[in-house]
């Protein structure tokens, strides 16, 4: 029996189909008339949501997509066009890579004409979606593509541009079967150092991705995601699982905390995702304690090592809803803290326990041995979730130890297991500071700092003299109006950790310096700072 719906009959076998935008068009058709998609600017329902990914998809495939092929998307970070190029691309078995932006959490800093050239190249793609605010940028990278390169508008009909809604609408006998192992997204790392890697999810990694989040938390309530942090990244596998489970989601142009608040005292809102950051400037918030969060039911934070205490803050605040989650774009997500977790203080420090999907081995980086509980080594992870290759080299394996039938995803972070099963990182492998015949790992220190209590943001890096001797070194960002001093901050360090852990040198800063794509500065920080540092206690003020 098929279900009929406006724009198509949509099976009833979609509605547990692997392939979760099949799943997606049932759920609509389910659900024509309620809302579903919202921004600052327009509203859709189910119903107006679902023609105009299949009057997408019609215009796709008039001008050559289908399975294998790629489609870029260009448009505003969390305009309903962005997703909706996805799930239609997604429909015809093609692959999509976003290419605005490469930071998952903020859309500030965009890709140059030539970086966008040359993802459109590594990556084949032969379409380009826009909308009306970034048809001039497209029509210019149409122009200067080393090959042939459709484009496709979405709100606009600028001339040469293919417009959505002029080709009717893509039906179930239109579509291609669907085969899990074709490439479905080409994503990119966002690591501190050095360049961005492309990296391939198959479908069955992307469904896989999708599944690993729950639609929603309680029976018979309708789950309403607050976004403020790029479709295109961690949040977007996350509003698929919620359109999936019958949800709604509220797009925010970025992060503002003011409007954040407003959205979550407006009683639509029980989800969200924020980046650390994103916390603490809520917490901080003058508007905080007049706004009801009593519809809060997740609000999921990831992105950079999170202070203990602020997030004690924090709980102190939300209560049971906050998760903490570590993941990788390699590998998806890894472990999380729940919200009973958030409830024991001494776990705030770890990143909780694998995910039942998960498997985490902690390996020497050298030997590939796995070594004793509470010793350090690097996290290496197999899942579903993990990627299936580089773009540079689609069908990778990684050897984690002299066994070769041992393998999994070197992710580059080192961590360690506690007494109680649960994760703690301790930096990045290229990240360790070698001093005094100790290995110093920047995230131990910059963890100790966030203990002062005025001490709102630390980074921790190495810089090496003309001896090369390696110093620690740290930059700190006070919170408001607290006024912490190099001395106190050396001995709060110092008896935390031990004297060889010691910052040389404290430097203190109105913010962080960060990379484009959003991590801080380590290896900016570290090529700035030359010779050997100053050893003295004195304030350095802010630079």
């Amino acid at each position: 029996m098929a279900v009929t719906f406006p724009i198509a009959d949509v099976p009833d076998a979609w509605a547990r189909h692997e392939h979760y935008v099949l799943r997606l068009l049932w759920r609509l058709s389910r659900r024509p008339g309620d809302e579903v998609l919202r921004t600052p600017r327009e509203s859709s329902d189910g119903a107006s949501l679902a023609r105009e990914v299949c009057a997408l998809a019609a215009t796709l495939r008039r001008v050559g997509t289908g399975p294998g092929t790629t489609v870029a998307v260009l448009t505003e970070p969390n305009h309903p066009a962005m997703p909706a190029a996805r799930w239609a691309a997604h429909l015809l078995g093609a692959c999509v890579v976003h290419i605005r932006a490469t930071n998952p959490r903020s859309d500030t800093v965009t890709l140059s004409t030539d970086t966008r050239l040359r993802v459109l190249a590594e990556t084949g793609a032969t379409v380009l979606v826009t909308d009306a605010g970034h048809a001039e940028q497209a029509a210019e990278l149409v122009r200067r593509a080393p090959g042939p390169l459709r484009l496709v508008g979405v709100g606009t009909r600028a001339p040469g541009t293919a417009t959505s809604g002029d080709d009717g609408l893509v039906r179930p006998g239109d579509l291609p079967a669907h085969d899990p192992a074709r490439r479905a997204v080409v994503a990119f790392t966002s690591g501190s150092t050095g360049e961005p890697k492309g990296i391939v999810q198959s479908f069955a990694t992307w469904n896989a991705i999708v599944n690993s989040f729950p639609g929603g938390t309680e029976p018979g309530e309708r789950t309403g995601i607050l976004v403020v942090t790029p479709l295109a990244h961690t949040v977007g596998s996350m509003v698929d699982a919620v359109l999936c489970d019958g949800g709604r989601a509220v797009l925010h142009e970025g992060f503002d905390p003011g409007e954040v608040l407003r959205a979550f005292g407006s009683g639509t809102i029980t989800d969200a995702y924020l980046a650390v950051p994103h916390l603490y400037a809520l917490i901080d918030h003058p508007a905080l304690p007049d706004t009801d969060l009593s519809r809060l039911r997740r609000v999921v934070y990831s992105g950079t090592p999170a202070s203990p205490r602020r997030i004690a803050e924090a709980h102190r605040v939300f209560g049971d809803c906050l998760i903490q989650l570590y993941g990788t774009t390699e590998a998806g997500g890894i472990s999380g803290l729940t919200p009973l977790d958030h409830r024991e203080p001494e776990l705030l420090s770890s990143v909780g326990r694998p995910f039942p999907w998960v498997r985490v081995v902690i390996r020497d980086p050298d030997t590939g041995a796995e070594v004793p509980r509470g010793e350090t080594g690097e996290v290496v992870v197999e899942a579903p979730t993990v990627m299936d290759g580089y773009l540079s080299d689609p069908a990778p394996t990684w050897p984690t130890g002299p066994d070769p039938e041992e393998t999994g995803l070197r992710t580059g972070d080192l961590g360690h297991w506690d007494v109680y099963g649960y994760l703690h990182l301790d930096g990045r492998v290229g990240q360790v500071i070698k001093s005094g015949g100790l290995k110093i790992h920047p995230t131990a220190v910059e963890q100790a700092l966030l203990t002062h209590p005025g001490v709102a943001q630390a980074v921790v890096y190495g810089v090496r003299a003309e001896d090369l001797t390696e110093y620690v070194h740290a930059i700190v960002v006070p919170r408001p109006g607290a006024a912490p001093t190099a001395d106190e901050l050396r001995s709060l360090v110092g008896t935390t950790l031990s004297p060889l852990h010691t910052p040389t040198e404290i430097t203190f800063r109105e913010v962080l310096p960060l990379t484009e794509r959003g991590k801080p500065d380590r290896a900016g920080l570290r090529s700035r700072t030359g010779g050997k540092p100053d050893n003295g206690s004195s304030w350095k003020g802010t630079t």
